[in-house]
């Protein structure tokens, strides 16, 4: 495939990606906000959700699911969307919160976190807030704006796709932190995840404070 031809790819994927967003403009909405967590399933860490608001001309190629790229990747893309945002913003639950509610509702306050504070970013710009919310595979009563759980949606709505990368890289980094502070369990490498080297620091060291009581109750 030549250059050229990759390129073209990406922009078709691109449109591809902006329908769902296209269709809601048509409808009237104007501030859509795309929203997704990173961090359910770890044994260590936080559950870090983020939610962004993507102008309609926005025309950076490469946006997907976060998973689908590498690290390098998603590091060049992320500053390039919170630069490009019209908005964004970032709800991060940690693990004692995990073990005292659970992780579905822990996730849930995650992404309300990240909309309320995408919703002030708005507000400070002079900006109405968010008039709908497009979440990957969620939907929260609590949060009283028209909504729709979108199944896989960071790999078919743009803006849930930007929030996905907002979100991993971001609790990357903060794993990245902890495994200078808690040595021994490779998170710079599992990102908190249930690796051979994560559960050998286990045995070797015990759990840190940011381990995940309740989820290692199941697996050891």
């Amino acid at each position: 495939m030549t250059k050229q031809e990759r390129m073209e790819k990406l922009r078709e994927r691109l449109a591809e990606m902006k329908v769902k967003e296209k269709e809601l403009r048509c409808a009237g909405y104007e501030k859509i906000a795309g929203v997704d967590e990173v961090g359910r399933g770890p044994l260590a860490g936080p559950v870090v959700a983020a939610a962004v608001v993507l102008p309609e001309d926005f025309d950076v190629l490469g946006i997907d699911d976060s998973k689908k790229l590498s690290e390098k990747k998603r590091e060049k893309l992320f500053p390039v969307i919170k630069e490009k945002a019209i908005a964004f913003g970032i709800g991060m639950v940690d693990n004692k919160v995990i073990d005292d509610i659970n992780i579905l509702q822990a996730t849930k306050k995650a992404m309300t976190m990240a909309v309320d504070e995408l919703n002030r970013m708005l507000e400070a710009n002079g900006s109405r807030q968010a008039d709908y919310i497009l979440f990957d595979a969620m939907k929260i009563d609590d949060i009283k704006i028209p909504q729709e759980s979108v199944i896989k949606g960071d790999a078919k709505v743009l803006a849930i796709a930007a929030a996905s990368i907002i979100a991993k890289v971001t609790r990357d980094r903060i794993m990245a932190e902890y495994a200078a502070e808690y040595p021994g369990y490779s998170f710079e490498k599992n990102k908190g995840y249930g690796t051979k080297q994560h559960y050998e620091g286990i045995k070797k060291q015990g759990i840190c404070p940011i381990h995940r009581k309740t989820f290692l109750k199941k697996v050891l």
